[in-house]
């Protein structure tokens, strides 16, 4: 019979894994903490409406790679593909238009979306997310780009670059999907299939084609960049200034398409070279509509996500501060003879539970003997982890402390243990 494995598209986090993104867990913490984020978890999964009409029924998230199902009861429930429409549902349920704006919320959640796997790219995968909802300045934009760009930084990040560019309004962009829409069929004869069947639907996607025929075509269509009305071009200005001020280059791209329709004035979206063809890290943008479009009073609103598998490869190396064991917890003696009662050996292993537990209780970090080792396997074991002291126990009252730094060794009561270890005894 052949062993189950996880389906394609998913993979298990391993104890080293988990280690990198702990790390990550702790940057985003401290970086975003700072700045006036609070945590923020959403249900894994939300009514598919949700995702149709803040998302938009054109993305390719929403025709294609949405995890949707019946719940029994006649309502089609889908597993999140991504998070910020599920936290401006959640800032409108909970009432937090009345707290002080805008509402900063963070989250570090999974997601689920039905692509074909690829390396950093899977069908549940991880994203570490920021949102700003209630404030529509250009601050807020520019906030949110310097603290992703520092998050990205504190992990080591390689071949950073960011692309910026503005969107404007939905009116404007109204106006330009006309003249773009004119400008691809005019020219059909340059472009792909997909991109053909798709000129109605999402004609701005077409900047996004892998095609080299259609990148070709598209090098002279117009830009949306171009014809920016005047407060759209005020505001990507400022957002430019602040960025200027805060040391912080980027290029600026005028073909930049961000996958979701929600987006307004200002995108943006970091890569890395260390990635390779696939290389976006992380991006987002202003997204004004979005509440008043999921049934909520206009409210502007701007965020970003990140990838954490993307991040923690084109990261390389992310430094984990090493395991700490305070005490390792051996247990000697060999089993009952001649009927003997009781098994020495397994009250030597119930006092050492008891010293281990006690140790952990006063904030130790200890470790027990749970395998049946000999006694020098033991003591490898406990210099594999690095122990700082071993207690080796052979009856229910006495155990021999053993500090492994300067070799020393010594008898001692059971219930001292824990205090000489928490002095630091050098024996």
């Amino acid at each position: 019979m052949s062993s189950i494995q996880a389906p394609r598209g998913t993979f298990d986090v391993l104890p080293a894994d988990a280690e990198r993104r702990a790390v990550l867990e702790s940057h985003a913490k401290r970086i975003l903490g700072n700045a006036g984020y609070g945590r923020i978890e959403t249900p894994t999964f939300e009514a598919t409406e949700l995702f149709a009409r803040g998302v938009g029924g054109a993305t390719d998230i929403v025709r294609k790679e949405m995890y949707s199902f019946d719940d029994g009861g006649g309502r089609s429930l889908t597993l999140r593909p991504e998070g910020t429409a599920p936290v401006v549902r959640a800032y409108m349920e909970h009432g937090m238009h009345k707290l002080p704006q805008p509402v900063k919320l963070w989250y570090l959640n999974t997601y689920f979306r039905a692509e074909a796997p690829q390396r950093g790219r899977y069908r549940q995968f991880w994203q570490v997310g920021a949102e700003a909802i209630g404030a529509a300045g250009p601050e807020t934009d520019a906030e949110l780009i310097l603290l992703l760009s520092d998050l990205l930084h504190a992990l080591g990040v390689r071949g950073l670059r960011l692309r910026l560019s503005s969107l404007g309004t939905a009116e404007t962009r109204a106006e330009y999907r006309d003249e773009l829409t004119a400008f691809l069929r005019a020219h059909e004869d340059g472009l792909s299939r997909d991109v053909i069947e798709r000129i109605e639907l999402n004609p701005m996607r077409a900047f996004d084609a892998d095609d080299p025929r259609t990148q070709e075509t598209m090098g002279s269509a117009p830009l949306l960049l171009d014809r920016l009305a005047d407060d759209d071009a005020a505001h990507f200005h400022r957002v430019r200034e602040l960025l200027d001020d805060a040391g912080l280059s980027y290029e600026l791209d005028p073909t930049l398409v961000r996958g979701l329709d929600y987006y307004t004035r200002t995108v943006f979206e970091f890569t890395s070279d260390a990635l390779g063809a696939q290389s976006g890290v992380g991006g987002g943008g202003r997204y004004d509509g979005l509440a008043e479009q999921l049934g909520g009073r206009p409210t502007p609103g701007a965020g970003w996500a990140a990838g954490v598998e993307r991040i923690l490869l084109s990261a390389g190396e992310v430094p984990v501060a090493a395991d700490v064991c305070d005490l390792f917890v051996a247990v000697a003696g060999g089993g009952s003879e001649g009927g003997q009662e009781p098994d020495p050996r397994a009250v030597a292993s119930r006092a050492g539970f008891d010293i281990a537990n006690e140790a952990r209780r006063a904030g130790l970090s200890a470790q027990l003997e749970l395998a049946g080792r000999s006694l020098k396997g033991q003591l490898k074991h406990a210099n594999r982890l690095g122990a700082r002291y071993v207690a080796i126990v052979s009856d229910g009252e006495h155990a021999s402390l053993k500090n492994m730094e300067s070799g020393d060794q010594s008898e001692i009561e059971r219930g001292a243990v824990v205090a000489a270890v928490l002095r630091g005894e050098r024996l």
